[in-house]
């Protein structure tokens, strides 16, 4: 209980290096490194990078080791020290057309140009624990095996896997786009000329929002709600249907154009999934029916939270594809309200911190409720009490004179 925290700063400060020991664990246990993180946690990482709002791999292990695991608190320690950041320009839009693909699938098209790439996935594991991994990380004298200790020829596999991979890329048309040229699907129309889109990093969620608001807010979104929400589209709780159009992971460069020369030149490159998803169709007497769209967009290699992500973005597009808004993942002001882990976190949180005053206040008005509640049952028991002696009364009385006229009349 707080009440036991008397000793202000000495004690918060106990608790940090309590904190730190905890966080690092058995000293005799080799300490986890932030490359190590960086390296061999890349899923937890690109989680991390994504609902922080940072693309920076190294920062974001630190936050992992920093919260010792906990990657809600590792995003907010990245968006906490990203508010410290100047910013001094924009990038332009990445072009995931030309993106170096690592995997690529659809679900819609056994056939696609370029084939399907499945790359390294999960999807077709058996979901069985791997004991061998126990004993991995060191030979059989118990010495520490680094990555560069690796036989020469799986290095060489890797590397010519990942050239393959390159050069597919460039045969790698969009699968949406085989429906579009059929006119099939919905054509995606840009914003109106001059308009920029808003940046929720620096200004605060408001209502209506647009689609390109919508989406930065489901891109900083917690996955595990997106998950729920997505998953309850797929139950009835929303008109959807949905297919995974393509789902593709790789490399894009980034690219800005620097005022002292006054053109486009590229500053790196960063891994993104992407996911276009393919919805029931819309249409009316006047426009033909054509497929609809959901859009996914995550930092490394997430296809989960792209995924999620491309069906609330499909839902909450109800409105704008005159359906009827009949569930709460078409409520565009429910679902982004609370997608926020690091919001929702807080709120939860705010919850171990003292509350005396509201409590005792609220103690003191259950006390008073229930002291007049007593009261008025007393009363209420009591009253019918009193009318049974008044009754009883009455009637003692009207045979006492009862009995009094007969004697008088005998006497006569």
């Amino acid at each position: 209980m707080y009440v036991a925290v008397k000793g202000g700063e000495r004690a918060i400060e106990a608790s940090w290096r309590l904190l730190d020991e905890a966080r690092r664990g058995d000293t005799r246990v080799a300490e986890l490194s932030v490359r190590q993180i960086r390296e061999q946690l890349r899923l937890a990482v690109a989680r991390v990078m994504t609902e922080g709002s940072v693309y920076d791999e190294e920062l974001a292990a630190l936050a992992i080791k920093q919260a010792a695991g906990d990657l809600v608190e590792a995003i907010f320690l990245l968006r906490a020290w990203r508010t410290t950041v100047p910013r001094f320009g924009y990038t332009l839009p990445i072009e995931t057309e030309a993106m170096q693909i690592e995997r690529r699938i659809s679900a819609t098209f056994k056939d696609v140009p370029g084939g399907q790439l499945l790359g390294a996935t999960y999807d077709y594991t058996q979901r069985l624990l791997d004991f061998a991994l126990l004993a991995e990380g060191s030979d059989e004298e118990g010495h520490t095996v680094h990555a560069t200790d690796a036989p020469q020829d799986a290095r060489t596999s890797l590397e010519s896997m990942n050239t393959r991979h390159a050069a597919a890329a460039s045969s790698m048309p969009r699968v949406v786009a085989l429906l579009d040229r059929e006119g099939l699907i919905e054509q995606e129309v840009p914003s109106p000329a001059g308009r920029e889109p808003g940046d929720l990093t620096r200004e605060p969620l408001a209502f209506p929002a647009d689609r390109a608001t919508r989406l930065q807010n489901l891109a900083r979104g917690d996955e595990g709600f997106l998950l729920a929400m997505g998953y309850a589209t797929q139950r009835g709780y929303a008109n959807s249907h949905p297919f995974a159009g393509e789902i593709r992971f790789g490399s894009v460069d980034v690219e800005m154009v620097l005022d002292e020369l006054g053109e486009a030149v590229v500053i790196g490159e960063i891994d993104v999934t992407e996911c276009q998803m393919v919805n029931q169709f819309a249409g009316s007497k006047d426009v033909p029916p054509t497929f609809t769209q959901g859009y996914g967009l995550a930092f490394g290699h997430a296809e989960r939270k792209a995924m999620a992500m491309a069906l609330v973005d499909r839902a909450l597009r109800a409105d704008e594809l005159g359906e009827p808004v009949e569930s709460p993942t078409q409520d565009v002001e429910f679902l982004l309200s609370h997608s926020d882990n690091v919001e929702a976190s807080g709120f939860v949180q705010h919850l171990k911190l003292p509350h005396y005053v509201d409590f005792q206040s609220e103690l003191e008005l259950v006390r008073r409720l229930r002291a007049e509640q007593r009261a008025q049952h007393d009363a209420s028991h009591i009253a019918p009490r009193e009318k049974e002696h008044a009754v009883a009364h009455v009637a003692r009385s009207e045979s006492e004179h009862d009995e009094d006229k007969e004697q008088a009349h005998e006497r006569a």
